[in-house]
């Protein structure tokens, strides 16, 4: 694979750019202080705004990594942070990624999520030269494994108590999509 960075994308709704400070405001509001939210993830929700404004940080630091991959969710229309979308692991032996992502509350059901999926998947196999895009979720998170069916990502199986999430110890649904299938 040719790693490229985060690399501002552009889609018929959205603006998917790297995560700035300054954005810290509006994705406490949004999503990392909701535990509605994390409730599925693998990190915990923030009790206080200097911890979002604390990662903020740690992701600006890491933007000169060419294998850093990690975009805020934009709307055209609300021009703030609604969430986030990231290679959650990159596997260079096989040229997969995992991708992993996370949107507030009042974002969701609106499309913005699989519509970030998807111009993340052509990034990853058109500019980056991946193999195989996957992605998981917790079997009592079905929204976000209808994301990624809309996708073009094709159901694998479940890992059996495989993730730490804020659930504890879960079971994880894994998808993915293979380069020669993706449209």
């Amino acid at each position: 694979m040719k790693h490229l960075g985060t690399v501002k994308l552009e889609t018929k709704r959205l603006v998917l750019r790297r995560f700035e400070y300054a954005d810290s405001e509006a994705a406490f509001r949004n999503w990392t202080g909701d535990p509605r939210v994390t409730e599925f993830l693998r990190w915990k929700k923030h009790s206080a705004i200097s911890e979002t404004q604390s990662l903020a940080r740690f992701w600006d630091g890491k933007y000169s990594d060419p294998k850093w991959y990690h975009w805020a969710i934009v709307p055209k229309d609300i021009g703030e942070a609604v969430g986030t979308i990231s290679a959650a692991n990159i596997y260079d032996d096989t040229d997969t990624i995992e991708v992993g992502y996370c949107i507030g509350r009042a974002f969701q059901n609106k499309g913005y999520t699989t519509e970030a999926l998807r111009a993340v998947i052509g990034f990853f196999f058109v500019s980056v030269g991946a193999c195989r895009i996957e992605a998981k979720h917790d079997p009592r998170n079905p929204a976000s494994g209808r994301v990624m069916e809309k996708c073009g990502m094709t159901y694998e199986g479940t890992l059996r108590r495989s993730e730490r999430t804020n659930k504890g110890i879960v079971d994880v649904r894994v998808y993915s999509i293979l380069r020669e299938e993706y449209r």
